[in-house]
């Protein structure tokens, strides 16, 4: 196609020679800001002289308003000759519009020189303004990675310049004594023995305590309300990290609406209902900068009441495991004092036996009889009783390994446990080595951050928001382009006055870490008060133990020399039955030493942390 194939029927029609002029509009950006820039391609011809190209600024015609993709992607040959207006123009009009050979397309005032002027058909001028389109397509997708890195640096800068008010933390001090005042005497653990070497109930070699505590962990229902605990404070330690990155939303909508307009022409009053449906379709992202440190101080927070809530799960798991040994133990020593009683029943019957075979036979008083009798009942009511007392302890046990008690049934055994050597750690070392103590000092730190989060109010936020989407009355054409509509931009907000607000909770953060800094140094104290007399209770029960033991003994060679001399008419049955007594007394005050005694030794196990260190605590 050639200038005088379309303009010269035109022209002739008109009776004047004809001309032409091409000129394109181009929009870029929202329409709230158009920025226009034109590639004007004039030419006009007289059908004799050939083509000529002059400006012609005044008979500009725009393209039609598409987005900047859709120019770009739908731009060709084809589609720019469909969109070239051509314009007859007279001698008269062409000397007064003339001008330069060529016009600048301009892309947001960067000038960008078209094609020079020259004599050429219609098609090259549209390949011109071809080269003109993608021109200027590159440099607005380079001033867009520009707009980018532009704001990829602000937002470094922003998070650089982010700093973490309120104080950090230092582990309150606490005084440590050098060593512990009742550990004469005891074997201080050397690094060998503090490394961990299986459970700590192993020391005392009982395989049927073995057993029940490794259903403590997983079905002790005090220690999986622990667990839970634990897992509730990770829930919130996540959701606050959750604060260190971008809220996207969806919002798909439709609302049908309607307005009343009124008007009073002539002073007649009209009302005019109108009914529309607005269907909705976008995305929202609302990002909260952490300038000061507050979700970085809430994190921290977080993280430390995680961490104390890991301590107090360790110290509800040591704290069961310890009461089902010491209900073990103190099981077992009954079944030790019921074979004791058993025994003496059977030598009781004896006793009486004997007695009644003297009463017949006229040697012995009905007296004798009698108080053979009573001392026989008397050990079978004593029996009786520790049967209650057994039942007991076992549906204790039963509880603690988280079982029904009429399912758990522990069959009675005359061994018992030895008391184990306990090597001691220092006291420094108790403070890593305790996880309540552990539990109390991450609680210290966790409100120690809290601190932070207060300050952090008085502080402005910085919020970075932005939302786009769809917008049209009709849901079928929703997604078209002309719909969109979009919005960004920053939000900075401050709290100006409160009425004291965010100084009381400042206030209130500092008396709650405070309260916890006393807590952990109580906690520190009565630790080392608990290792403290569990050594003396264990130093002072050693000796009581080889006393009471030589007591028994004397007690059963009393026994046995009264009763030979009853035997032989020197002394009466009164004497027996003291003798009974005072060697039953002193066995089961042997055997009751040794139940404290092994309760002892796990009381101290468990104020020395029962092999727990505090690197266990979660990270």
């Amino acid at each position: 196609m050639t200038p005088d194939d379309t303009l010269a029927p035109r022209a002739a029609a008109l009776g004047r020679p004809a001309s032409a002029e091409i000129s394109l509009h181009f929009f870029s950006g929202p329409r709230a800001s158009l920025v226009k820039g034109y590639a004007t391609l004039p030419f006009h011809t007289d059908g004799q002289s050939g083509t000529h190209y002059r400006g012609h600024p005044g008979a500009r015609t725009a393209f039609p308003r598409l987005n900047y993709k859709e120019r770009m992607n739908n731009t060709s040959i084809a589609g720019l000759q469909s969109m070239i207006v051509v314009s007859p123009q007279t001698p008269r009009e062409r000397e007064r519009r003339s001008g330069p050979s060529v016009d600048a397309s301009r892309d947001f005032g960067n000038p960008t020189t078209v094609a020079s002027a020259k004599p050429t058909a219609l098609p090259g001028a549209c390949r011109a303004l071809i080269g003109t389109v993608r021109t200027m397509k590159a440099r607005t997708m380079k001033r867009r990675a520009t707009h980018r890195l532009h704001f990829l640096w602000l937002s470094a800068g922003l998070f650089a310049g982010c700093v973490s008010v309120g104080p950090n933390y230092h582990r309150p001090p606490v005084e440590t004594p050098p060593a512990f005042k009742e550990a004469e005497g005891w074997k201080i653990a050397a690094p060998r023995d503090a490394e961990p070497r299986g459970n700590w109930w192993d020391i005392y070699k009982d395989p049927d305590l073995d057993a029940l505590m490794r259903q403590v962990q997983i079905s002790n229902q005090n220690v999986l309300l622990a667990v839970a605990r634990y897992e509730q404070a990770v829930g919130l330690l996540g959701s606050a990290r959750a604060g260190y990155y971008p809220t996207v939303t969806a919002d798909v909508s439709t609302t049908r609406s309607q307005s009343t307009a009124t008007t009073t022409p002539s002073s007649v009053v009209t009302s005019k209902s109108r009914t529309v449906t607005l269907d909705r379709a976008s995305l929202g992202v609302s990002w909260d900068i952490d300038v000061w440190g507050r979700i970085r101080r809430t994190v921290e927070s977080n993280s430390d009441a995680a961490q104390a809530s890991a301590g107090d799960l360790a110290s509800a798991l040591l704290s069961a495991q310890a009461t089902l040994a010491q209900s073990y133990f103190q099981l077992r020593v009954i079944d030790l004092d019921i074979g004791l009683l058993e025994r003496s029943m059977g030598a009781f019957q004896r006793a009486l036996d004997v007695t009644q075979n003297r009463y017949t036979a006229g040697v012995a008083q009905r007296s004798d009889v009698t108080q053979a009798q009573t001392q026989l009942e008397s050990t079978r009511a004593q029996l009786l009783d520790l049967s209650i007392a057994r039942a007991t302890l076992e549906h204790a046990i039963a509880v603690l390994v988280g079982r029904p008690p009429a399912t758990v049934s522990i069959p009675r055994t005359d061994k018992i446990a030895a008391m184990p050597d306990i090597p001691l750690s220092l006291p420094s070392e108790l403070l890593e080595r305790r996880p309540d103590i552990a539990a109390a000092e991450r609680r210290a730190a966790s409100a120690n951050a809290q601190i932070g989060v207060a300050v952090a109010a008085y502080f402005p936020d910085l919020t970075l928001t932005g939302s786009g989407g769809y917008e049209n009355t009709s849901f079928t054409r929703l997604f078209e382009l002309p719909n969109r509509f979009w919005s960004v931009g920053p939000q900075l907000a401050q709290t100006l006055f409160d009425g004291g607000a965010r100084r009381s909770a400042k206030k209130q953060a500092i008396a709650v870490y405070d309260q916890n800094v006393a807590t952990y140094r109580q906690t520190v104290l009565t630790a080392f008060q608990n290792v403290e007399d569990d050594l003396t209770t264990l130093k002072i029960l050693a000796k009581e133990e080889i006393a009471e033991r030589a007591a028994a003994d004397a007690a059963a060679e009393t026994l046995r020399i009264t009763e030979n001399q009853y035997k032989a008419g020197t002394v009466d049955y009164l004497n027996v039955v003291s003798a009974q007594n005072a060697s039953l007394t002193a066995e089961r005050a042997a055997r009751d030493i040794t139940s404290r005694a092994l309760t002892a030794s796990v009381n101290l196990l468990m104020s020395l942390g029962g092999g727990w260190t505090v690197d266990s605590l979660p990270h």
